[in-house]
């Protein structure tokens, strides 16, 4: 069967967990005799392609890609549902003409994919990968940086992380934005948008988001989710047809080398942003100030560069390390030079890709214990969980290893993940045979 797979970038510029995954299912789609066609796209703001529609292949597997360059979009409402977007859609599907769409993210292509899959009667599906079906930044972060369960009924909580990513160019905004006011401020837009003047589009757009997007999602047949948190979190949101498969992972699992003489080899792997703790790492290592342990931060620096600055100064003195970024095809030997690796995510992970590799190449972890990731914990046997954003509480948990050199070695005999892509990729086909699509190799 030929299948679609929608996501929103791609190697290999993009390279992240979702980019990933979706390359792991083409290449065992493709393996498994079926015909995978990825459709991604360029962000606007990326370097224009030479036109629109733009074709290569990765694995053997053909990709498409959109410039959105040429079609930004206008405004928030266009940033979750883009109808300019459906032309160009549409001439692909027809183009492609696939069996089966499946959807790995919505960003870049908005729900008018879904609206031109259900007029081309095409059966689609979806992974949820994060919380972009109702959570307006994606990670269910509240503005005050707390946890947050989704839109309230009014959407204040929504307009209040609008409010605190807007620029404030005037004294007045940047006192109405604080963080003291914002509380009472975004429930006052909540019930009267035109308080915001002219902004007042994108508070109805905001408050819209929602709503809309639970009718579009009802497109899909079903979805996968990877973890119970997210099927949960959706299921709690009104969306429905979900089912559970864990993210599988293609690795070395040879067991874990000896380690060298010396400090406990910490490693952290990922995304160098505020939402990923980074910062609190390095605040927990100032307060153990241990010649016991040295740290390796892999992470591209481009990505958020004030940050990153901000996390060297941070790391003076320190025994740290900024190491850049790897090839994936490295990442067993990058998890085999350390000895525990660090997530001190402040946000609610969904199953990250680098704790299951870890996992898998019995590289035991220290988490923070954030929903998403404490289903894969078992405390003692393949690490440690401390509280999210509490830096004296990691430090605690890291001096476990400074004061004894071998605890890493043994909870590195009793760390596994014996998963595999395989595996996640016959949960996909399962699902579509389970809602009525023959699923036969091509």
């Amino acid at each position: 069967m030929r299948i679609a797979l929608f996501v929103h970038c791609y190697y290999p510029e993009h390279y992240f967990g979702t980019e990933s995954y979706t390359r792991l299912v083409a290449r065992n789609l493709s393996e498994l005799g079926h015909e995978p066609v990825v459709i991604t796209a360029t962000f606007a703001g990326e370097p224009r392609q030479p036109s629109l529609i733009e074709r290569y292949r990765i694995d053997g597997v053909q990709v498409v890609r959109v410039d959105k360059n040429l079609l930004p979009h206008a405004g928030l409402a266009e940033t979750y549902l883009q109808p300019s977007m459906a032309e160009v859609q549409t001439q692909l599907l027809r183009e492609i003409a696939p069996d089966v769409v499946h959807v790995t993210h919505l960003i870049n292509h908005t729900a008018s994919l879904l609206a031109v899959c259900e007029k081309l009667a095409i059966p689609t599906f979806a992974t949820f990968t994060d919380f972009f079906g109702f959570c307006f930044n994606n990670k269910l972060e509240a503005a005050d940086s707390s946890l947050c369960r989704g839109p309230d009924r009014l959407r204040a909580n929504c307009i209040a992380c609008l409010m605190r990513d807007s620029p404030a160019p005037t004294p007045m905004r940047r006192r109405l934005q604080s963080h003291a006011a914002r509380p009472i401020v975004s429930r006052l837009l909540a019930r009267y948008p035109a308080l915001a003047g002219g902004e007042a589009g994108e508070i109805i757009d905001l408050q819209r988001r929602p709503d809309r997007l639970q009718d579009a999602y009802r497109t899909y047949r079903a979805a996968l989710a990877p973890s119970r948190f997210l099927r949960d979190a959706y299921d709690a949101n009104g969306f429905e047809n979900l089912v559970l498969s864990r993210f599988g992972i293609d690795i070395d699992r040879s067991a874990k080398p000896p380690a060298p003489s010396g400090p406990v080899r910490l490693g952290y792997i990922g995304q160098l942003a505020p939402h990923k703790g980074v910062h609190d790492l390095l605040s927990a290592l100032r307060r153990l100030d241990d010649v016991a342990l040295s740290l390796t931060i892999f992470g591209s620096e481009a990505q958020d560069p004030a940050y990153a600055a901000d996390l060297r100064l941070a790391a003076e003195g320190l025994s740290v390390s900024f190491a850049g970024t790897f090839a994936p095809e490295a990442t067993a030997m990058v998890l085999a030079g350390i000895d525990v690796l660090v997530i001190p995510s402040t946000w609610y992970e969904n199953s990250p890709l680098i704790l299951l590799q870890a996992l898998a190449t019995h590289t035991p972890v220290v988490i923070s214990d954030v929903a998403g990731m404490t289903e894969f914990l078992e405390p003692g046997i393949n690490g440690f969980a401390f509280r999210r954003g509490d830096a004296s509480h990691l430090a605690e948990v890291l001096s476990l290893f400074a004061r004894d050199r071998g605890l890493a070695t043994c909870l590195s005999v009793t760390t596994g993940y014996a998963r595999t892509s395989r595996e996640m990729t016959e949960d996909l086909l399962a699902m579509y045979a389970g809602h009525g699509v023959p699923v036969r190799p091509r």
